[in-house]
Parts: structure tokens; C-alpha cells; sequence
């Protein structure tokens, strides 16, 4: 091994000299023509100040130091104005982009499995007008079949043109629009269609056969049922009191004269918009009371730190539009005249699952300039990647460190080495080749993650921070921000402050920085949930100035630069028969870096004195580790077998340890588990937030044994 080693460093030794010679001769000329002092500048600046002067805030962003924004653009307060705006400046060009289904296929894998495949084509575009016929013709519909102004409609849907077009109609005549992420169970969304009392609903063919079918019968106010395929339904299957209809058809309806020209009413700011079903992770989902204003407040924020944001742009939509990061990020796109072409995690890259083997899949078809990302999505393509590295020739493994750590010191200093942006290349191709910002929000991403993409896609990523009650917008990291574990200064639409947790240890008088619970307040703050008065008075509140805030159950540290770094979850404290404190949010973010883990969570019961948890493993690594050891079977044996759970412990040891967790904070037993955890299972959210109840339930048997109950 040493000998190979030193074989690859003679054959490096060239390159490590023409890398020095380049930065040498390249770095003044490079500083200057690219504005890297400025960018320096920018990366250092203050950029959030207390505007009371106390440690605990309120925080603003100095770029908006005397009174928060509430509207980008002047006038347009409404979120059918905005679109509106946007028909008037980018009438005929690209909108909406959706691939050609050319064929699906039967795929057999090496383990002898079948796996459907879609043959795709290349995108079609609606533009910007085609789109305000369509947004029209189908609005009218609705009110053609009994909707009317002010009375909620449902969508669950998954992400797709379709959706989007149906949120626009409803914004220009005043329905408010209520949301269900594609992969809540049925009973979940029964209860949130009667809670509010829907009577017309939006939907796809497959959502409506295999998961609202069996509950029909459950949702007694539900008259219309409209489906976006272009497909046929058996509509005799189907209760007798509920109409089911084609979103053409309806469109069609809407064509007819005496129906386009009914008057339309339009919102007012203060008017309902949605009312967005959280998946939640704990208990039932709660519906979040988004108005006009709170969106519009939210998305200005929002943009104001995406430098360029315009007609030029592509952005690629993936994510769940019923979460608050992807539906105003596509309305934000729409609003500047991006494009929007549509995918799906199955057919992102040309790896993906429903990928033909030598098919392109959408990122490659599509390039796009912009895309938001959940850090579980980051860190997959992260471990993939390097895995792949791992099976590289010595030679070309040890460039591939070579230019990786380089760039990386230099990252680390705010600079940048577009040399070996070469050795990247096939890398950065996995997402189009184009990407020049990436946006991750939903959770914590991780320092290693956030550099591996920094320096492999070769764009900034933009970490943020927000919720549904806040309307996603919170903190975002500005793009010249070069620092990892932050989550950036407060938007130019809200501020922050903090709340001392004295049974978590936390206080505005913490050293070297003031900590605490974070408050968000600011227009972007929404009404409450609905019909749930209890959570409303303990998680909302208004100040004496008038302003919302919203109590968010998270703690943060507020750097000196202004900038947020969230440390702790409150709901995730639990305290150990001994006394001691464990967060295991802190625990799960730690070990993720374990090379052998794809996902964890931590559990502790407070009536034992140490930490266990449960782990998804990484399929290849532990498979080749399970051989290693002479370890044969399928892959639930491996996972279940007791030398494998030992070599998991192992691992977790080692790094609880380098990154210096407390004793009694790591885990002293795993369960490993064969299957992976997707919103499909319940596990977790939407957007891979763990739903500790559920995980709970679902190991309760593996948490009695690893406390030897049983």
C-alpha cells in the first residue's frame, strides 16, 4: 500500500508543482479582475445589528436597518398582481417546462428485481401568456362548477405544472387554497378536507385511486373532485354525491362566454391564501393561515438575497410543492420571468431510479441555473460521489484529493481555484453542469456537505432557515458568505430575537456569543393554525408595536457579525437518570458523518442513563464491510447480525469522539434498520425531518430490548 502510495505521489509530483506555479503567477492578476477583495469584504462585513443594542435583540438586517420590507415590487400586494406583473413583462417567453413520457420499461437488476423505467423526452414549454389563458380558462371553470370567493380548495397533488397553475387560478379569484403534501397518509388528509370544510378538490389519477378512494366516504362536504392527468377515470367506481371531472374539462367549461365573463373578485392583502398542512413530526397535521401579505412579505426577503434573479435563470422543481421553501420559490421564479421545468427525485439525474440505464435524466436535459435542495438530498449525493472516488485508480484518487483539498483551503480563505474546477467537471454534470446557486433549507446541513458542494458543483450554497409559520423566510446566508454551520443574518422582511431557556442552559449572557430561543417577527409572520386556538396563544404573539412573532422552538447562537447559527431544538432535550442533558438533534447531525450511516436518530428515555439508536445503514460500505468479515446473506441478515451492529458502534464511537460529544451523549447500542426511512413510510417529513413519535412506535420492541426490558 505504501509503495503504491509513493508510486502516486512521483506521478503527482508534476502536478503539485504546476499547481503551485499556477497560483503563484495566476493569484494577483485572478484577485483583482474578480472583485475577490470586495467579495472579502462583503464575507466579513457586519451584516445584522441589535437594534435596541441588548445581546437578546430584536436583530435587523443592516441592509434594512429602520423598517422591515413588505413588498418587492410597489403596488403588486397581492399574489394575483404579482403574477400579473409577470404576464405583462415576460408575455412570450418560457414558463412552465414538463419532459415528454415517451415510453416506461420493465429494467431487471443484478439482485433479480424488476424496476419500472421511464423513457423521457425533451421539455415542453407553456409561456408566460399560454399560462394566463390556461390560469383564466380554469379559474372560470372552478366558479363555473360552485366555487366560490373566500371558500377554501384543496390540492394534493404531487409537484407538477398542474399544481402550479391551479394555485394561480386560485389566487386571482379568492380561493383560498389549502395544501396536503402528496405522501400524507389518507386519514391524515380526510381530517384536514373536513376540518375545512372543502367542497371542491385537486388532485392526480394515482393519488386519487390508491390513497382517497377508501376515505371518500369519510369527507361528506366534498362535491367536485378534479384530476390533472390526461388519462380516463371510472367515475361509476366512485360515491354517488361527489362529480369527478378532468382538469381539461374543466378548463373547457371555463372557455365558454358566459362563463369568462363573470366578474372575478380579487383578493385583498389580509385575505386568506393557503392554508398549508404541515406533515409535521409530531401528532396530527396542523394547518398554517397564510394571507396575501405574509407571502408576498416572506418572498421579498427571500429573493433580496439571490443575487441576478431573472429572465436568464432555470430553476428545477422537485421538492413537495406543499412545503412553504418549494411554493415560494416557484412563485418567486414565476414572478421574475425564470423558467420552471419539472422533475421528480425518481428522474432528477441520470442515476436516478426511474432512469433508463443510459437515459438522461432531467437535470441533464434541462441545466438549470438554480435549484433548492434538503440537506438529506446534499448528503446522499455527497456519499455517492465519494464513493465513487473511492473505486477510482490510485492515480486519479489521488488528483481528485489533490484539487479537492486545495480548493478547499482556498474556499476557506474566501478565495476561489478555477483550475481545478477541470477535475470536477463530470461532478458538476450530474446536476446539468450549470448550477450557479444552490438554496438548502428544511434542516440543518452539515459543514463537510456544505464544503463537498461548494467545491464539487462549484457554486455557493445558500443555507436558510424558516418555517411554514414564518412563510420559509427567516435567515438566508448571503452568496459572498464563505463560513459553514450558519444559517446567515435575518431577511429584509423580518428580525430575529432570542429568548433566554434556562432548563437548556441557555442565556442572552452566554460567552463568546448570546443564545437562547429564536423569535421570528416581521409581516412574514402568518395568522395562526387553523381552528386551533390552544397552539395559537402558546406558539404566536403580538407585540406592543403591533408585530406578529412566532415562537419557534429552536435555539440559536447571534454571532457578532449578525449572522444565526441554530445549536439546539428544545423539543429535542431529554434529560438522563442522572441528570444529564442530551440533544439529540446535536447527536444525530454529529454522527451523520459517520461513513456507514445514511441516516440516524437518537433516542433516550429519561428513566435510563445512557443514549441507543437506530440507523439506516449505507447499503454498499456495510455490504463490503460484511465481506470483510466473511459475513454472508441477504442484506436484512447483515443488518441484523450482532458483529455488524458492533462495527456501526464502532464507527459512531470513533467519531463521537474526534468531534468530542460528552460520554453519556453517545450512543451504547444500535439497531440497524434494512429498510430506508422516506416520507412514503411515515418516518419521516416531507422533508426528512425525523418524526420521533412514529420512529418510536414503529422500534418500540428493538428500544425494550436495547434497555433490556426484554
Amino acid at each position: 500500500m505504501s509503495v503504491k502510495m509513493d508510486l502516486s505521489f512521483f506521478l503527482l509530483l508534476p502536478v503539485h508543482i504546476l499547481v503551485w506555479l499556477y497560483s503563484v503567477l495566476s493569484f494577483l492578476p485572478w484577485y483583482f479582475l474578480t472583485g475577490a477583495q470586495e467579495k472579502k469584504a462583503l464575507a466579513k462585513r457586519i451584516k445584522a445589528k441589535s437594534t435596541t443594542g441588548r445581546p437578546d435583540g430584536p436583530y435587523r438586517s443592516v441592509d434594512r436597518f429602520d423598517s422591515l420590507a413588505q413588498v418587492d415590487f410597489p403596488g403588486k400586494d397581492t399574489l394575483d398582481k404579482l403574477f400579473d406583473h409577470a404576464v405583462e413583462h415576460f408575455s412570450h417567453a418560457d414558463c412552465l417546462g414538463t419532459r415528454q413520457v415517451l415510453s416506461e420499461e420493465n429494467e431487471t437488476q443484478p439482485n433479480g428485481k424488476v424496476f419500472k423505467k421511464l423513457i423521457l423526452g425533451d421539455y415542453n414549454w407553456m409561456s408566460y401568456q399560454e399560462m394566463d389563458v390556461v390560469v383564466s380558462q380554469f379559474g372560470s371553470g372552478l366558479a363555473a362548477l360552485g366555487q366560490q370567493p373566500k371558500n377554501t380548495i384543496a390540492i394534493f397533488c404531487e409537484t407538477r405544472a398542474e399544481w402550479m397553475i391551479t394555485a394561480q387560478s386560485c389566487f386571482r379569484r379568492n380561493f383560498p387554497l389549502v395544501t396536503f403534501y402528496a405522501t400524507l397518509g389518507e386519514e391524515a388528509v380526510a381530517y384536514g378536507l373536513n376540518e375545512t370544510s372543502v367542497t371542491h378538490l385537486v388532485t392526480s389519477v394515482e393519488l386519487l385511486e390508491n390513497k382517497l378512494k377508501s376515505v371518500l366516504p369519510q369527507i361528506p362536504n366534498l362535491k367536485h373532485i378534479i384530476y390533472v392527468d390526461q388519462k380516463a377515470v371510472n367515475t361509476a367506481a366512485y360515491p354517488a354525491g361527489i362529480q369527478i371531472h378532468s382538469m381539461r374539462a374543466v378548463q373547457e367549461l371555463g372557455a365558454k362566454p358566459e362563463n369568462m365573463s363573470r366578474e372575478i373578485v380579487r383578493p385583498s392583502p389580509s385575505d386568506l391564501a393557503v392554508i398549508m398542512y404541515t406533515s409535521g413530526s409530531t401528532g396530527r397535521p396542523k394547518g398554517v393561515m397564510i394571507i396575501h401579505r405574509n407571502l408576498i412579505a416572506g418572498m421579498t426577503g427571500q429573493c433580496e438575497r439571490i443575487p441576478g434573479l431573472g429572465p436568464r435563470d432555470t430553476y428545477i422543481a422537485y421538492l413537495p410543492l406543499a412545503h412553504v421553501l418549494e411554493m415560494t420559490a416557484e412563485i418567486s421564479c414565476v414572478t421574475y420571468g425564470c423558467r420552471i421545468g419539472y422533475s421528480s427525485p425518481q428522474t432528477l439525474s441520470d442515476q436516478s431510479t426511474k432512469i433508463k440505464r443510459g437515459s438522461r435524466g432531467d437535470c441533464s436535459m434541462l441545466r438549470p441555473t438554480l435549484m433548492a435542495a434538503v440537506p438529506e438530498i446534499m448528503d446522499r449525493i455527497n456519499k455517492n460521489v465519494m464513493s465513487k472516488v473511492q473505486e477510482m485508480s490510485c492515480v486519479q484518487r489521488a488528483l481528485f484529493k489533490l484539487a479537492y483539498n486545495y480548493k478547499l483551503e482556498q474556499i476557506k480563505r474566501g478565495y476561489d481555484a478555477p483550475l481545478c474546477n477541470v477535475v470536477f467537471k463530470k461532478v458538476r454534470a450530474l446536476l446539468g453542469g450549470n448550477v450557479r446557486m444552490m438554496l438548502s433549507g428544511g434542516a440543518p446541513l452539515s459543514s463537510a456537505t456544505q464544503r463537498f458542494m461548494n467545491i464539487c458543483f462549484c457554486c455557493p450554497v445558500g443555507q436558510g432557515y424558516g418555517l411554514t409559520e414564518t412563510c420559509g423566510a427567516g435567515t438566508i446566508t448571503e452568496v459572498a458568505d464563505y463560513s459553514t454551520g450558519r444559517v446567515g443574518a435575518p431577511l429584509i422582511c423580518c428580525e430575529i430575537k432570542l429568548r433566554d431557556w434556562a432548563e437548556g442552559g441557555y442565556t442572552k449572557h452566554d460567552k463568546p456569543h448570546p443564545r437562547g430561543e429564536v423569535l421570528i417577527g416581521g409581516p412574514n409572520v402568518t395568522m395562526g393554525y387553523y381552528r386551533s386556538e390552544g397552539s395559537n396563544s402558546e406558539d404566536f404573539f403580538v407585540d406592543e408595536n403591533g408585530q406578529r412573532w412566532f415562537c419557534t422552538g429552536d435555539v440559536g447562537e447571534v454571532h457578532s457579525d449578525g449572522c444565526l447559527q441554530i445549536v439546539d431544538r428544545k423539543k429535542d432535550l431529554v434529560k438522563l437518570q442522572a441528570g444529564e442533558y442530551v440533544s439529540l438533534g446535536k447527536v444525530e447531525s454529529v454522527l451523520k458523518n459517520c461513513s456507514l450511516i445514511d441516516n440516524i436518530c437518537a433516542y433516550a428515555n429519561s428513566d435510563q442513563n445512557y443514549v441507543i439508536s437506530f440507523v439506516v445503514p449505507n447499503q454498499k460500505k456495510l455490504t463490503a464491510l460484511a465481506n470483510q468479515k466473511g459475513i454472508k446473506g441477504t442484506w436484512e441478515e447483515i443488518c441484523h447480525h450482532p458483529v455488524m451492529e458492533m462495527e456501526v458502534l464502532r464507527e459512531i464511537k470513533e467519531v463521537a469522539t474526534s468531534i468530542k460529544l460528552q460520554r453519556f451523549e453517545i450512543p451504547v447500542k444500535v439497531h440497524l434498520s434494512p429498510e430506508p426511512w422516506t416520507p412514503e413510510t411515515g418516518l419521516v417529513t416531507d422533508a426528512f425531518k425525523l418524526k420521533r413519535k412514529e420512529l418510536k412506535n414503529h422500534y418500540l420492541n428493538d428500544i425494550e430490548r436495547m434497555y433490556g426490558r426484554k
